[in-house]
């Protein structure tokens, strides 16, 4: 008797914004559910995400993910028109809403999405305040990564 092995859609991550935490100090994380339809779910399953550009906005008390990519997938969604940009609802309690609008109405201050990954079966989407960085704090990042590296390096051949 064969064990089939039954494919796990139950936890790990879907999608990383890593040009966030190049670009953004991380100030505070949420973690926010998603209004999704079928064909977005079924792409998601498939790991068909892009999260390069995405931000939150607040438009009437309510938090909204903007430029945020759901490929669809062409067997799933033959049937619906599907818009891969759409603006997608958040799902948030009051006073994380209200601790985000009061924050993001600072100068500098802005709220993106960092991650969508899987939390039992739901999507969830962890969203920060961030705080931009000039272009020397860029440098400082790219120069402690790359120390970070070479001091690895030179470890693995002293041993």
């Amino acid at each position: 008797m064969s064990k089939v092995k039954k494919k796990s859609s139950g936890t790990g991550t879907i999608a990383l914004n890593k040009r966030a935490k190049f670009d953004y100090f991380v100030d505070q994380k949420f973690e926010a559910g998603l209004v999704l339809s079928g064909w977005e779910v079924k792409s998601l399953r498939e790991g068909k995400a892009q999260l390069v550009d995405a931000f939150v906005i607040i438009h009437q008390n309510e938090a909204w993910l903007v430029g945020a990519r759901i490929t669809p997938l062409l067997s799933a969604s033959t049937h619906v028109v599907c818009e891969p940009m759409r603006q997608r609802k958040l799902l948030l309690n009051r006073k994380e809403l209200d601790k985000i609008i009061q924050i993001t109405e600072q100068k500098g201050k802005t709220c993106a999405a960092m991650a969508l990954y899987w939390k039992g079966n739901k999507i969830k989407c962890e969203v920060a305040l961030v705080t931009g960085k000039k272009d020397h704090d860029k440098r400082d990042t790219e120069r402690d990564r790359d120390w970070s590296r070479d001091k690895e390096r030179l470890m693995k051949h002293s041993t």
